[in-house]
């Protein structure tokens, strides 16, 4: 991950909405959920939602795919971990701080 991609990444995330729609959607993964499902869940109204859901997708944090008459938004969890894996990358001046065992990946 390149640094316009991590600040993409963190923009998105940084509004209460998105930051509770992408956890959802986190919480659902992999089948993924309706902007129905969303919007009741987390008691979001349709167009706000919709707004929300395409910042999340321009930022690589979403995908959507259509499966027959419904939209289904899920996760890009690739991302995520790169997201994460870009902020630690250089934690405790190269020294092994379990930051990374914490997430599921090797010492730094």
């Amino acid at each position: 991950m390149n640094e316009k991609d991590a600040v993409s990444s963190l923009a998105a995330l940084a509004q209460e909405a998105r930051l509770r729609v992408f956890r959802a959607l986190v919480g659902a993964a992999p089948a993924g959920m309706t902007p129905g499902a969303l919007s009741s869940m987390l008691d979001i109204p349709a167009s706000t939602l919709s707004f929300h859901l395409k910042e999340l997708v321009h930022a690589g944090l979403v995908t959507v795919e259509r499966e027959s008459r419904n939209l289904f938004y899920r996760p890009s969890i690739r991302q995520m971990d790169d997201l994460l894996a870009y902020l630690t990358a250089h934690c405790c001046q190269g020294q092994s701080c379990g930051v990374a065992q914490r997430h599921g990946r090797t010492a730094c």
